[in-house]
């Protein structure tokens, strides 16, 4: 029973992707329509992003010099192992499951309300495929922010590094140098290429959650959060599969 609900549900959300990726009807309407999700999705995510990447990036320098609390381990290794954690998983898997939280729930319960307002049959009516218009430029708006958020997630993640080092876990020098040292730019290549999947899982998932909706106000919320918990599954085995793909 689960199994062949969850084959409909799958066939639906491909479906529902197959609706969205069809040719616009008016490319301005759509540019319109990508520049306000980029301001709603991408430029209010910023201040979050920055406050929990900064403190993060502290925590993390202060709990990995408790744990390699040993005179034999040079400081700079502190260094070396806060740029990978934050780098390789922190900014690139936890800051999307934040934005899962944030974007999904916003989007799922947005494509709701207009759903149970009919506002999407009114689309439909008016000759507007509502799939495409509404989800497409939502897409295009996180893929393309959500590697920038991603890149300034890891500068101020190691910049609070910095901050917790200098109060007297290690010295500016050793910090420095453990930055740079042994460094593989691949690294963030594969945070990216990571990033820019689970921007297409977020707003993919939370879009059919919300575009389906049937019912009132109560089923909306319901769809909500059942949009970020899908999400955040998604997120979490996808960083699984391209872990395995691009780093073993």
């Amino acid at each position: 029973m689960f199994f062949n609900k969850w084959i409909e549900s799958l066939g639906k959300y491909i479906v529902l992707l197959g609706r969205t990726f069809r040719r616009p009807e008016n490319g301005k309407m759509y540019y319109n329509a990508f520049l306000s999700d980029l301001d709603l999705l991408g430029i209010n995510s910023l201040g979050i992003v920055a406050v929990i990447s900064l403190f993060v990036g502290a925590v993390v320098t202060i709990q990995t010099a408790f744990n390699l609390d040993d005179p034999l381990i040079p400081d700079y290794y502190i260094a070396i192992a806060t740029r990978e954690s934050i780098v390789l998983e922190f900014s690139p898997t936890i800051i999307s499951l934040i934005l899962a939280g944030k974007v999904g729930s916003n989007i799922a319960s947005t494509l709701g309300s207009m759903r149970v307002s009919e506002q999407i049959d009114a689309l439909e009516v008016m000759g507007v495929n509502p799939a495409s218009y509404l989800i497409a430029p939502k897409i295009a708006a996180l893929a393309f922010f959500n590697p920038i958020l991603i890149i300034i997630s890891m500068a101020l993640g190691l910049v609070g590094g910095y901050l917790a080092s200098i109060g007297g876990v290690m010295s500016a020098e050793d910090y420095y140098y453990g930055l740079t040292v042994d460094f593989n730019a691949y690294h963030i290549t594969y945070a990216l290429i990571k990033t820019f999947v689970f921007a297409f899982l977020i707003v993919s998932i939370s879009a059919y959650f919300g575009f389906y909706v049937r019912g009132g106000a109560i089923e909306v919320g319901i769809n909500a959060t059942k949009a970020v918990v899908s999400s955040s599954v998604a997120i979490i085995v996808s960083n699984y599969m391209l872990t395995q793909v691009l780093l073993v």
